[in-house]
C-alpha cells in the first residue's frame, strides 16, 4: 500500500499520521509517498512509531530532470502510457498550470519507483496527490482510492472532483457535509463518511485544571484566513476593559505578520503571546493550562474553508470550554450551548459576547467543558473510523 501525501510529516496532519500508525499495528504494509519534504523542523511522538519508508517525489521537476527523465523512459515500456497521457492532456487543456505538468511528472517517477510488491495507491487530499495517484494509477494498472478533507474539496473544481471520483475504487472523507457535496458528483455508493477521531491513547484525561490568575485563552491553528484569527483579534479587542485575560497562539502560518501589526494596531501586543509550532507534547499541555479555547473559523475568499478542526476534538478530550463558529461540519462536533457555544461565522460581537460570558462565569464554562469531554469521548474516537478503513483496505 503507497499512501500518497502532499507532505511528510507535519505538525498540522496528525490524523494522517494517527490513521497509518494505526493501520500499521492492524497490520497493512504501507509505503509513504510524498510531494513535498518536509519543512517542520519538530516532529510528534506519532511519526516515531510509524516504520513506513518514505519516498520522496521531486518537488520540482527541474531540480531531479534524471528522475524525471527515467521515469518518462520508463513509462514508454508502458501499456498504459497512452491512456494516461491522454488524461492529463484533457486535464491539462482545463487547468494549464505548472502545477499540471509537475503531478503528471511525479507520477512518471513514482510509476518507475514504486516499492516492489505494490497493489493499491491511495492519496490523502483529492487535489494535488489524487492526482498524482490517478496520473499513476493510469501508468500502472494499480488500483486507486483517496481520502478528502476539507480545503481540497472546497479549492477544487466539480469537473475534477466527479472525474476522479469516478476513477477510483472508493473515496472517504471526515465530515457530513463533504459526504452529501462529493457523493452528488460520485457513482452511488463510491463516498462514505468516516470520521478521523482521536487516539484518545495519547489524549487522557486532563488533571485537574490550574485557577490561572489571568484566564488564559488558547487558539491552535494555522495562520491563515480560514481559521478568523482577524475576526478574533477584532472580537478581544472588544472584550470589557475590566476583563483580565491573556490570549496564547500555537501554530505558524503566512498571516503572522499581518495579525501581529493588526495586534498592536488595536493595542492587544502586551496581551498575546506568539508561541509558534509546537510538538504534541506540548499542545496537550497548552490545551491543560488554558481557561477557554477559541477558532473563529470563517470561509476563506477563495472558498477554503475548515471541516471539522481537530484541534477542537483535542482541547475538548483535556475538558476545555470552546468556543468556535457555526460553519461547515463544526456543528457536528459542538452542540452550542450544551457542549461548547457557537457564533456565526465572521460576527465579532457575538465572538466577544460569547468570550465574555465564558471568562466571567465559570460554573458554565465547567459545565459545557464537561460536557464536551464526555462528548468527544464517547462519539470521536478513532477506533470505529480507524476499523472501517482496515476493512476497505482488506484487512480483517
Amino acid at each position: 500500500m503507497a499512501f500518497i501525501l502532499k507532505g511528510y510529516p507535519r505538525l498540522s496532519e496528525t490524523f494522517i499520521a494517527q490513521e497509518i500508525a494505526a493501520l500499521e499495528a492492524r497490520g497493512l504494509d504501507i509505503s509513504i509517498v510524498s510531494l513535498r519534504h518536509p519543512t517542520d523542523t519538530l516532529r510528534h511522538p506519532v511519526h516515531n512509531q510509524i516504520r513506513a519508508p518514505v519516498l520522496y517525489l521531486p518537488e520540482y521537476l527541474h531540480d531531479e530532470p534524471g528522475r524525471v527523465f527515467r521515469g518518462a523512459l520508463s513509462a514508454l515500456h508502458r501499456p498504459g502510457l497512452w491512456p494516461a497521457l491522454a488524461l492529463w492532456l484533457r486535464d491539462l487543456v482545463r487547468d494549464p498550470s505548472r502545477n499540471r505538468v509537475r503531478r503528471f511528472g511525479q507520477a512518471l517517477v513514482l510509476a518507475r519507483e514504486l516499492p516492489p510488491g505494490t497493489t493499491w495507491l491511495h492519496a490523502h487530499f483529492m487535489h494535488t496527490p489524487a492526482s498524482v495517484a490517478r496520473y499513476c494509477a493510469k501508468l500502472t494498472g494499480l488500483k486507486w482510492s483517496l481520502s478528502a478533507h476539507a480545503r481540497d474539496i472546497w479549492t477544487s473544481p466539480d469537473w475534477e472532483k466527479a472525474e476522479k471520483l469516478a476513477d477510483c475504487r472508493w473515496a472517504v472523507t471526515c465530515t457530513r457535509g463533504n459526504a452529501e457535496h462529493l457523493a452528488a458528483l460520485a457513482p452511488k455508493g463510491r463516498v462514505e463518511l468516516v470520521y478521523h477521531g482521536l487516539d484518545l491513547t495519547r489524549f487522557a484525561p486532563a488533571p485537574p485544571r490550574p485557577e490561572n490568575a489571568v484566564p488564559v485563552i488558547l487558539s491552535v491553528g494555522r495562520l491563515v484566513q480560514k481559521k478568523g484569527y482577524t475576526d478574533l483579534l477584532d472580537a478581544l479587542a472588544l472584550l470589557p476593559n475590566d476583563l483580565p485575560w491573556r490570549f496564547v497562539h500555537v501554530g505558524r502560518g503566512p498571516l503572522k505578520d499581518d495579525l501581529t501589526a493588526q495586534a498592536k494596531r488595536l493595542g492587544l501586543s502586551d496581551r498575546i503571546e506568539w508561541r509558534g509550532p509546537a510538538a504534541q507534547e506540548a499542545v496537550l499541555q497548552h490545551y491543560r493550562d488554558s481557561d477557554l479555547f477559541v477558532l473563529a473559523s470563517r470561509t476563506a475568499d477563495d472558498g477554503d474553508r475548515d471541516g471539522l478542526p481537530n484541534v477542537l476534538v483535542e482541547a475538548q478530550s483535556q475538558g476545555l470550554a470552546c468556543i468556535s463558529t457555526d460553519l461547515s461540519a463544526i456543528p457536528e462536533l459542538i452542540e452550542s450551548g450544551v457542549t461548547g457555544v457557537l457564533v456565526p461565522p465572521g460576527n465579532t460581537t457575538e465572538l466577544a459576547r460569547a468570550i465574555t460570558t465564558l471568562l466571567r462565569d465559570r460554573a458554565i464554562r465547567t459545565r459545557l467543558a464537561e460536557a464536551g469531554e464526555i462528548s468527544v469521548r464517547a462519539r470521536f474516537s478513532m477506533d470505529a473510523g480507524i476499523a472501517r478503513l482496515a476493512a476497505k483496505f482488506g484487512l480483517p
